[in-house]
């Protein structure tokens, strides 16, 4: 599939998953402007629908505010509203959504609504020492939450957010021992839907720790034929 071309009168799920660190969302970004479609991060969707105050927005709210799990029925009905937004009228990307066999269900019914399912799902490969790297060296701003990397994006002055002038810290689960659990915690969640999605043909394997743009376009390659 050559870039701009994903709207030829069919509806594309594409979803992009990958361990903490590595690239989902950049590269969903990427790859999303390149085909023509929308980009649905279940973090976005949140915090959009927050701020909008919609019904769904204030029961998710509510679960946050708390710290809890938003539970899969809000969170898929999050989902739904997005897809029909305009700019998905060619289908979309799903960057890190779903996250357990419950939500691959969930997400199969809702497609099916639209006589659609999953095209395909792109699993970004990075080791677990590269993952560790790139998690261990994030910074983020206290006043504006934007995101820094010592190695890959550091600020133009130590500690000093380039935006608003805020300080930056690294937050707990940023450090070294809360990382390497969070990444024990994900491949035990997911292990289940890498192989539900593997089992059916529609997983594809792309290394991650490539530069940027040779991700994006492996990406590219492995989405291309349906």
């Amino acid at each position: 599939m050559e870039s701009g071309q994903a709207s030829r009168g069919q509806f594309v799920i594409v979803i992009m998953m990958g361990p903490p660190g590595a690239g989902k969302g950049t590269q969903a970004q990427r790859v999303a402007e390149r085909l023509g479609l929308a980009h649905l991060a279940t973090g976005d969707l949140f915090r959009e629908a927050m701020a909008r105050h919609t019904e769904l927005g204030r029961q998710a709210e509510s679960y946050v505010k708390r710290g809890e799990y938003v539970p899969d029925q809000i969170t898929l009905g999050l989902v739904r509203e997005r897809l029909s937004q305009p700019d998905a009228q060619a289908g979309a990307i799903l960057d890190g959504f779903p996250r357990t066999l419950e939500q691959a269900r969930g997400l199969d019914r809702l497609l099916a609504e639209k006589g659609a399912t999953v095209d395909k799902v792109v699993y970004l490969d990075v080791p677990e020492a590269e993952l560790a790297r790139r998690l261990g060296g994030r910074w983020t701003c206290r006043r504006c939450q934007a995101v820094y990397h010592e190695v890959f994006n550091p600020p133009k002055t130590p500690s000093v957010c380039d935006v608003c002038g805020g300080e930056l810290y690294q937050r707990p689960d940023d450090t070294p021992a809360v990382v390497q659990r969070r990444l024990e915690v994900y491949h035990q969640q997911t292990a289940p839907l890498v192989q539900r999605y593997d089992a059916a043909g529609l997983l594809v394997r792309v290394r991650g720790d490539l530069s940027p743009d040779e991700v994006t376009e492996a990406v590219l390659r492995a989405i291309g034929d349906w």
